[in-house]
């Protein structure tokens, strides 16, 4: 019988020593990715082999212990991160596919002919909808396509695409970094989601403005204000509520949809601006032809696989329909490291051993369900169900170095959890004192910035976030929901966001450009959050969730 083994968080004797070999993996890849402009998929899998080798050979983890927590993670990643990636963009693929993005294109570039409003429903609306179905690139390269395809110019077309970007991330691809920080960590979803959704919503009601104020000057932005502190208001809303009292897996998909919507009927029935703004010398928008108009029907018809993944997630959240499905899911400890890896004081108040399950919820996830939105969506729409199968597999093909950087992130971060890298560095940052909820935020900005995703971050750092907080007597769900709001003001700054929104704007060459004129609106937006959570923790300690629950 396999015996307990207890975490050493000094095994070099020396605490420093000790905190720069934990520090080895997450070094390994900042340096592959900010210093060797290394692929994310290549960066994470030589991060995760250094933090095999720190396990191994300076915490003396054994080796059947580190080959389960490998195990664990990977199956996790699989059937609760990596499955539902594919799946969601399985589905934005149909829409392509099938010919109806285009009448999706143009139902958002019809509503209004003023470039601002256009820019909150195409970047801001829309593009948090693409990042709750999928995220991965696709937001910031979708909405960049149709602003360039309306006429936006390219380079500010990129900037705006990014910075918007930054709304919805951390509850991007249906909940994954949400499910990530409960995976890293053992805490409650529904806390870290109430947190997120306490943090959030008030960086969203500035948002809009911020993005416009890059499109034109402070006069012209201003002048629209009903029109920003609706978008704000709605997204912000919906997103609060939902987090708040549903979960996170559909905040951004709702938040899209019901921006967009109520957008649409603001600017077209409400309000609209006194005088249209467009770019000096641009002719008025073309107008369709008579016999080419977009019907009610049209439009709703190209937005059913949105609208399909949308139904089949909210009953896939339903308590009950969960409970049935999970009884088809697979739960066995796993071998060797259940309940065997014994966190040990300081980090902890007690002896605390490490449950270790395999949780093969195959058609339980979220992903299951968007996969059965897409393989209706498809014929719904005119394809064979043959074709449809086609595009999946090219969907999954063509996510297999993201679905590589997936699986060896999660690997990374539950190797770490469970040999207790995380702990030796949470005990150092802990001497970062009062100051830790604002450094902690930059932490997370940190790893989006150069990992590009949060769910990563979240993996890396989260039960780091969580351990330090513990010990400086601060709320462990404040920090780790800091970890992921500080995250999203980091992805437009991300390497591969840079390389996209340059790839799909034509800017190719332009990214160190892109990346200077980025900064100062991350950096500024991340003082903000980081503002946020010190006054949560100090200031408004009682509007920390604990024990929260959904409706």
């Amino acid at each position: 019988m396999t015996q307990p083994w207890l975490q050493n968080f000094d095994p070099l004797g020396n605490p420093v020593l000790s905190t720069m070999a934990a520090a080895i993996p997450v070094c390994t890849l900042f340096y592959f990715l900010a210093v060797r402009r290394t692929p994310a998929w290549r960066a994470a899998v030589y991060a995760f082999v250094a933090a095999l080798g720190v396990a191994l050979a300076v915490f003396r983890m054994p080796p059947a212990m580190v080959a389960g927590a490998v195990a664990d993670g990977l199956v996790f990643g699989w059937f609760r991160i990596a499955w539902i990636v594919v799946a969601a963009v399985f589905v934005y693929d149909i829409a392509v596919e099938s010919g109806q993005f285009e009448i999706i294109k143009r139902s958002v570039g019809e509503i209004s002919e003023d470039r601002r409003l256009q820019v909150l429903l195409i970047a801001f609306a829309f593009g948090a909808l693409l990042e709750g179905a999928g995220g991965g690139g696709a937001p910031v390269a979708v909405t960049g396509a149709m602003m360039i395809g309306l006429g936006f110019p390219p380079f500010q077309t990129a900037v705006m695409c990014l910075i918007a970007n930054s709304a919805p991330v951390a509850f991007g691809g249906m909940g994954n970094p949400v499910r990530t920080l409960v995976a890293v960590t053992g805490l409650p979803e529904a806390d870290f989601s109430a947190m997120l959704g306490r943090i959030l919503p008030i960086i969203v009601l500035i948002l809009p403005f911020w993005i416009i104020r890059v499109l034109c000057k402070t006069r012209d932005t201003l002048a629209v204000w009903p029109g920003l502190l609706a978008c704000g208001l709605t997204f912000g809303g919906i997103q609060f509520f939902w987090s708040n009292f549903m979960g996170p897996s559909l905040v951004d998909i709702l938040g899209g949809i019901g921006t967009l919507l109520l957008l649409a009927f603001f600017f077209r029935k409400v309000w609209s601006p006194t005088q249209i703004w467009r770019y000096a010398g641009e002719a008025p928008a073309a107008k369709p032809a008579p016999d080419d108009r977009l019907t009610p029907v049209r439009i709703v018809r190209a937005w059913s696989p949105f609208l399909l993944l949308a139904a089949f997630v909210v009953i896939w959240g339903i308590p009950t329909v969960g409970k049935f499905l999970d009884i088809f899911s697979w739960k066995q400890p796993v071998p060797g490291l259940h309940m065997l890896v014994v966190r040990t004081p300081p980090v902890v108040a007690k002896a605390y051993a490490e449950p270790a399950l395999f949780d093969v919820s195959w058609l339980s996830t979220p992903g299951t369900g968007t996969f059965l939105a897409g393989l209706i969506a498809g014929p719904l729409l005119g394809l064979s169900f043959k074709r449809t199968l086609g595009i999946f597999f090219r969907t999954l093909g063509k996510l297999k170095l993201s679905l590589i950087a997936i699986m060896a992130m999660l690997g990374l971060g539950y190797v770490t959890r469970y040999c207790g890298m995380d702990a030796t560095m949470g005990m150092a940052l802990a001497r970062t004192g009062v100051l830790f909820p604002f450094f902690g935020t930059a932490i997370g900005w940190l790893g989006v910035a150069l990992s590009g995703t949060d769910a990563g971050a979240n993996a890396l750092f989260g039960s780091l976030q969580v351990i330090t907080a513990n010990k400086l007597g601060l709320s462990p769900i404040l920090m780790g929901a800091a970890n992921s709001a500080g995250g999203v003001m980091g992805k437009m700054i991300a390497a591969q966001s840079l390389v996209i929104a340059c790839a799909v704007t034509g800017q190719q060459g332009k990214e160190g450009a892109l990346f200077r004129a980025l900064m100062k609106h991350s950096i500024g937006l991340l003082i903000l959050v980081g503002l946020l959570v010190l006054m949560y923790a100090y200031v408004f300690p009682a509007a920390i969730p604990s024990g929260h629950r959904y409706w």
